[in-house]
């Protein structure tokens, strides 16, 4: 049995997920091997799954309780940067690693990812220590936990991103992504 980790703790660790796989897609040179573009297609795919599912837990499950605790302003401010950040995975998505616009649109979602994860760990944590108790982040954590496995893999700029409609869609776009990408194999290892 693993031990239950905090809302910080598990968040963190998908921040650092995601910091690897930036950094190998930023040591890929897509010229010099005919695998390397194929590489960089799966690495964004899973950087799309794993983002994708990290902003609808945070926002099914933190957002609200940052709301009431931390004020409006926070949570909001993290909000319109998921929206942006989907916005960039949605015009990234179709495009092929060898597409002139593929590494430009890359260079942006990575560089407003890192703008995110640095706000949330050097502002939002340290405030949410201070004000949440040790059980009250050990149970956030454990509702974060939960809504990342029903959560949607893909991109929905469009789609309500608050509770209660996040909460009723959210699940159901999640399946039909993951049909989707079962169909497709995206997200996994070729």
């Amino acid at each position: 049995m693993t031990e239950q980790r905090d809302v910080i703790e598990v968040l963190t660790h998908d921040h650092r997920k995601v910091e690897r796989m930036f950094a190998e897609l930023e040591g890929l040179d897509v010229s010099g091997s005919a695998g390397a573009p194929a590489r960089k297609k799966d690495l964004v795919d899973q950087i799309t799954i794993e983002l994708v599912r990290h902003a609808a837990a945070e926002e099914a499950a933190l957002y609200p309780a940052v709301k009431i605790e931390l004020g409006e302003l926070e949570a909001e401010r993290a909000t319109h940067g998921h929206a942006r950040a989907e916005e960039m995975m949605q015009r990234l998505e179709p495009l092929a690693p060898t597409n002139s616009r593929f590494d430009t649109e890359l260079a942006t979602l990575m560089r407003e990812i890192r703008g995110h994860v640095a706000e949330e760990e050097g502002v939002l944590f340290p405030r949410m220590r201070m004000v949440f108790t040790a059980g009250e982040l050990l149970e956030l954590g454990r509702k974060v936990e939960s809504v990342k496995k029903l959560a949607p893999t893909r991109p929905h700029p469009f789609a309500a991103d608050e509770p209660p409609a996040a909460t009723l869609l959210g699940p159901i776009a999640g399946l039909l992504d993951r049909l989707r990408d079962a169909i497709t194999r995206r997200g996994t290892e070729r």
